[in-house]
């Protein structure tokens, strides 16, 4: 079972103007790479750059991002790499009405569960950046269902391109399970009440899942980066605290103020990571 509609609106409608105040300018909600700079903005940029790059996207391009956010990379693949088309997906009603509010020239973006999504034509490149997350639940991987469930998702992938098609892939990782106490309640937690209904993925789930449609033709792990990251959006988070604090409450600023302390002990200590790869379909 994927994540329901509330459940997404759970992590991701808290309010638009509560994520601005501390995410990059263009509301990037994942990764960025920090590749010769420290500036948020800029990393989230190159990110986006890599991703575009991995699904050899190019300017006749017709792109579908599937969970696609506040429409940080519809807007960066209509205006930075200026593509024929990009279409993007998601779950949540407050993202969606951001992506409109953006106007984003040859975008259009829809509120809907993947599963349910027809294309009326075929893509020539898939972009999806920390959506995976959201698929299977933690007893869906407890039981045993998730790799299915992930395959599936690829097979739906490759049934919305066209034949030479590649995927540019980012997904969070669960590495180890924690020793220390606090640390196992802390990401218990985080799962339960910032993120429900979803868990991160390992890196041989995809290995496993991603056969017979695409072909991994490359992997980077960018552990360091999200943790990176995460520091950046709680010290933005922290310096609007009173801001917070006035407009939302206390639970909200407190809740996020944990959460995002928790995934950068998550990341220092291994157990998250965070991976990217290119994708070639397999025709």
């Amino acid at each position: 079972m994927v994540s329901t509609q509330d459940e997404v609106e759970v992590s991701y409608d808290v309010s638009n103007e509560f994520f601005r105040l501390w995410l990059d300018e263009k509301m990037n909600y994942t990764c960025a790479l920090y590749e010769g700079t420290d500036n948020l903005e800029e990393a989230q940029m190159k990110k986006l750059h890599w991703l575009s790059d991995a699904a050899h996207v190019n300017s006749e391009s017709s792109v579908l991002d599937i969970g696609c956010g506040w429409g940080a990379n519809l807007e960066f693949l209509a205006t930075q790499r200026h593509v024929a088309m990009a279409t993007g997906i998601t779950l949540s009603r407050a993202q969606h009405a951001e992506i409109v509010d953006r106007n984003i020239p040859n975008v259009f973006a829809t509120v809907t569960d993947y599963r349910d999504f027809q294309p009326t034509e075929k893509f020539d490149a898939v972009i999806s950046i920390c959506m995976m997350e959201h698929i299977a639940t933690p007893e869906e991987v407890r039981e045993g269902k998730h790799i299915g469930m992930y395959r599936d998702y690829f097979r739906k992938a490759h049934e919305w391109t066209r034949p030479g098609a590649w995927f540019g892939l980012q997904t969070i990782l669960r590495n180890r399970v924690p020793r220390n106490r606090e640390h196992l309640r802390d990401i218990g937690w985080v799962t339960q009440e910032i993120f429900p209904g979803g868990l991160s993925l390992r890196l041989e789930d995809i290995v496993m899942a991603v056969n017979p449609y695409w072909e991994i033709m490359e992997v980077k792990t960018r552990r360091e980066h999200y943790e990176k990251t995460c520091a950046e959006w709680l010290r933005r988070l922290r310096s609007h605290e009173a801001l917070i604090r006035d407009k939302w409450g206390d639970k909200v600023f407190e809740d996020y103020d944990r959460y995002l302390h928790t995934c950068v002990v998550g990341f220092q200590n291994h157990y998250q990571s965070l991976a990217q790869y290119a994708l070639r379909r397999i025709d």
